[in-house]
């Protein structure tokens, strides 16, 4: 079985060697590593002086502007420059913890599964909260979802993360791909799509990455505001699964969490960062709302609302033929 990696990468740090060199040691090999970076001038620094691309003949790199990045697009770029039976979706700051990353994630793809992730444990420097988020959302015991978990799960039936995920390119065909443009989850969205096609998804807690955020409230704020967007953007999806209770969930359980710990100076900390992301989700979901200079200094990807004809082109593209077309087929 043919495996390939595809990671978007933008302005990359030496971690990014390691990485690399992480993902050639696998018990399960990875036959290519296509990199989808965006502004060519960083990753150029980055490698600089050394025989990287030598050194690694299974690095393939296709380079893109930042105008032209795009959470769907790119990523589904990315998938056209592979013919693996199965691709793994990584971001850059995702460490695999051992060797068996490729195997653990290759394993749950059973029969009519469409794609399984990865547990994401905290980095060394978590603070409590997201040490605890971790924990929260993802759990030590491996589940696979279907349509018929949703009365009891909600709208985590369909979270999946591109973090760490692996697809069957089989089903990713039948089902049209990533949709092409999209601010935020397009991962969750391909999820959606998969159970509700008769599918199932895969969390597979034995497949392993270290990954985990200390985000400032700012940063919290339009990071959901993006996230509020993409479900304003999908209504046949979130609908009828709103995020806010599974919200208010996890922050009565970081809650407690803390007050366990003996950390209840935190508590303002943990509130205060938690109506900044409520804030920044609700204002996402009205972004239609506000004006677009508002809308700017809210999102986190501010080059998603730039060239809005071209945005409304490929959205009526998708409309006519589908999601996950090729760049050729785009033009």
């Amino acid at each position: 079985m043919k495996v390939d990696a595809i990671i978007p990468v933008y302005k990359p740090d030496r971690s990014f060697f390691q990485l690399i060199e992480k993902l050639e040691t696998q018990t399960v090999p990875v036959r290519r590593i296509i990199i989808m970076n965006t502004e060519e001038k960083y990753f150029e620094q980055l490698i600089y002086g050394t025989k990287f691309l030598e050194q690694h003949q299974q690095v393939v790199v296709s380079h893109l502007s930042k105008k032209e990045f795009d959470h769907g697009r790119t990523r589904a770029g990315g998938v056209a420059r592979s013919d693996a039976e199965v691709f793994i979706m990584m971001t850059q700051d995702a460490m695999p913890a051992d060797s068996k990353l490729v195997e653990a994630l290759t394993a749950a793809l059973a029969e009519g599964v469409a794609a399984a992730y990865a547990r994401q444990l905290p980095a060394a420097d978590a603070g409590p909260v997201e040490t605890y988020m971790r924990g929260y959302n993802y759990p030590q015991s491996s589940r696979v979802k279907s349509l018929e978990d949703l009365p009891e799960m909600g709208i985590k039936t369909y979270f999946c993360s591109n973090v760490c995920c692996a697809y069957r390119r089989d089903i990713y065909e039948e089902l049209g791909g990533f949709v092409r443009h999209a601010i935020f989850n397009e991962d969750m969205l391909y999820a959606a799509k998969a159970i509700q096609a008769g599918y199932r998804i895969a969390y597979a807690a034995d497949a392993q990455v270290i990954h985990s955020h200390n985000y400032t409230c700012g940063q919290y704020f339009r990071r959901n505001f993006d996230m509020g967007v993409s479900q304003a953007d999908h209504p046949e999806v979130f609908r009828d699964v709103p995020s806010e209770g599974e919200g208010l969930r996890s922050v009565r359980g970081a809650a407690a969490y803390l007050c366990r710990q003996r950390q209840r100076r935190k508590l303002p900390g943990l509130f205060l960062q938690s109506g900044c992301k409520y804030m920044g989700y609700w204002l996402g979901k009205h972004y239609r709302k506000l004006p677009r200079k508002l809308v700017q200094r809210c999102t986190a990807n501010r080059e998603y609302w730039i060239h809005e004809d071209r945005r409304r082109d490929v959205a009526g593209i998708d409309a006519a033929r589908g999601y996950g077309k090729t760049e050729q087929e785009m033009r």
